[in-house]
Parts: structure tokens; sequence; C-alpha cells
């Protein structure tokens, strides 16, 4: 194989990349209800080389996610139609061959609702307004390949 690449005149690091096939950007899932912070965290996530697919509520989040099959989903509490814990429970349900990292972002930084995230079956916790590092924590944790259960 070296005699051909050089006939053609391609160096070997070329070859490599001309033969071996491209993994796409991780695919993240934002299920957040207020546009503002929708366009935000798109920016922030398209700015790392992130795909961003979008759910206004819970309802649209699971139904999205059953179709594009997310590396990541962001998930605010909070929404109408299906909040983020009951469509949290309704993902893990779903026959993923694998388990997606669902983080959960929330205005209510007590225990409580950080228990009750941990029983919907979240895989961490980012409580609003965050630091762009603590979002870049948790993509670099969860969306990095790692598909365990994360403690939160």
């Amino acid at each position: 194989m070296a005699a051909n690449t050089q006939s053609a005149g391609l160096s070997a690091r070329e070859e490599e990349t001309t033969t071996r096939p491209v993994s796409p950007a991780p695919l993240v899932l934002v299920a957040e209800d207020h546009e503002d912070t929708r366009f935000l965290l798109r920016y922030l996530l398209e700015a790392r080389g992130y795909r961003v697919a979008e759910a206004e509520n819970g309802e649209d989040a699971v139904a999205l996610a059953e179709r594009i099959r997310p590396d990541l989903v962001l998930m605010d509490v909070s929404m109408p139609r299906l909040d983020g814990l009951a469509a949290t429970r309704r993902m893990r349900q779903l026959p993923f061959p694998f388990r997606v990292p669902v983080i959960f972002l929330s205005g209510h930084a007590e225990e409580a609702a950080r228990a009750a995230a941990r029983e919907a079956g979240c895989d961490d916790y980012l409580t609003k307004p965050f630091e762009v590092k603590q979002l870049e924590q948790i993509l670099r944790r969860h969306a990095g390949g790692g598909r365990g259960s994360y403690e939160v």
C-alpha cells in the first residue's frame, strides 16, 4: 500500500485521512422552552463543534430523541406539556443501544431538586445561570465518548 501512496503523490497522513471515514460531530439535543436559552446553548455548542437539535417541550424532546438518537441531551426541568423529569423517565424506556447521557438544566440549586433529577435518571445537573466552563466540563465528561452514568 505504501508504494501506491507514493505513486499517487500522497503522503502517509493524506492517505490516512482520505481513506478513513470521518465520524460526525456529537449530536446534542437541547430540550428547553425558552427561546433565548436555546439560542445561547446552540451558539455555545456549535462554536465547540457539536451538532444541535432543539425541542421546545418534553413531549417533543422524547419524540425527537427516539428519532435522532442524540449523543447527549441537555434537558430543562420546567417545560410545558411534559416536564424534564417525566421526559427523562420516558427517554430511559426507549430502546437505545446505549444509555444517552441526560444533563439537567435548572434554576433550582437545592438538594431536593438534584435528588429528583437523579431519581428520574439524569446523569449530571447544571444550575442556571451557569458558567461556560461548567458547560464545557460537562460536555467533556459526557459527550467525549463515555456513555455511562456519573455522580450527580
